[in-house]
């Protein structure tokens, strides 16, 4: 098939053929031919357009993917480099992209065959960026493009770029945060990955105040309600199990025993937050209530998807939640991603929007 533009958008392996139903949905929604590359377990899919690079990025962004974890386009691809001098090639290959960039990442899928490409490009790395630096083509500017060597094998790399307003701020897509000490579970890091991957810095800084209040729904032991309590909030954390002495500790949490699915607060607060394993339908509707009848202003959650049809799961769930917000007379926004820290599930962000 002819095209005139591409696409690589990385992912967890196992999931290419959602990440590929992703961009067929939006090639459909648009009207633009296009035609997805997905292996099995390769970590990436590779998209091609009938579209000049330009119609092809009003068709589909990174924040448009449920399951990419970045998204870059190709601006050159080359094979067969020679193993004795692979700089000189992937440089002229460099310069044929038009203009200067702000980072340069070496990336590979992220899977145990691709790894073995470690040792190789930290040793090829600095003397790339030297090179880059020589020429000028690296500036100290946060909104200049980003230049993404994807590495297929030592051989045969795309040479793509990104734009930092439409792309992940992390090398391949992989947020590397560390385990708090003090946090009870490893499930903390996927609040405070989906506090950066799914929020604005403005939304971070008007919502994650000391002395605003949270609820988490299904809290035990406190993995999420330690993202909060870090961070001064007021929790009540709703959970027949035991929390932990870490997170009670704070004197910032009110422990109540009882059904996440019916208990209610009695007065608004600003978060609700949910990681129960449930049908992701029902986890849906007990979102959209909360925010639709004001209960909270905001709310982060998990639905845990089925090992087959992952895509529809996820649509399913976003229609009920179109279905309840849409009569509630709010404004609001709703993201999904599948972040670093997710496995056979995604998280959703869900909020009312003020104006003024």
């Amino acid at each position: 098939m002819d095209f005139t533009s591409r696409a690589i958008a990385y992912c967890r392996p196992g999931f290419e053929k959602d990440l590929a139903a992703e961009f067929a949905a939006r090639c459909a929604k648009s009207g633009v031919a296009g035609h997805s590359l997905a292996t099995p377990d390769s970590g990436f899919v590779l998209h091609e357009f009938d579209a000049p690079l330009e119609e092809a990025q009003r068709v589909v962004s990174y924040d448009h993917l449920i399951f990419a974890r970045q998204l870059v386009w190709v601006r050159e691809s080359l094979e067969d480099l020679p193993e004795k001098d692979r700089l000189t090639p992937i440089l002229a290959a460099i310069n044929r992209v038009h203009g200067r960039f702000g980072r340069v990442w070496a990336e590979t899928a992220d899977t145990n065959e691709a790894k073995t490409l470690s040792s190789f490009l930290k040793r090829f790395m600095p003397h790339l960026e030297r090179a880059l630096h020589e020429g000028r083509r690296l500036v100290d500017r946060n909104d200049a493009p980003n230049l993404h060597l994807f590495f297929i094998d030592s051989s045969h790399v795309f040479i793509c770029t990104s734009d930092p307003a439409n792309a992940s701020p992390w090398p391949m897509g992989i947020a590397r945060l560390r385990m708090p000490r003090e946090a009870p579970s490893r499930s903390t890091l996927k609040l405070a990955e989906a506090f950066f991957g799914l929020l604005s810095e403005d939304e971070r800084n008007s919502s994650l105040r000391a002395g605003l209040r949270a609820v988490d729904l299904g809290a035990a032991p406190g993995g999420w309600t330690w993202q909060f309590v870090s961070r001064g909030l007021l929790v009540t954390a709703v959970d027949n199990g035991p929390m932990s002495e870490s997170v009670r500790a704070t004197g910032l949490v009110e422990h109540v025993r009882a059904d996440g699915f019916v208990w209610k607060p009695s007065k608004p607060v600003e978060w609700m937050v949910c990681d129960m394993v449930e049908q992701p339908s029902r986890v849906a509707q007990l979102v959209a209530e909360w925010v639709a009848s004001g209960r909270c202003r905001r709310s982060m959650f998990n639905l845990k998807l089925p090992m087959k049809k992952r895509h529809d799961a996820i649509e399913h769930a976003r229609n009920l939640i179109y279905k309840r917000m849409s009569v509630s007379g709010r404004d609001w926004t709703l993201r999904f991603k599948h972040l670093y820290h997710d496995r056979e599930e995604v998280t959703g962000y869900l909020a009312s929007i003020k104006h003024g």
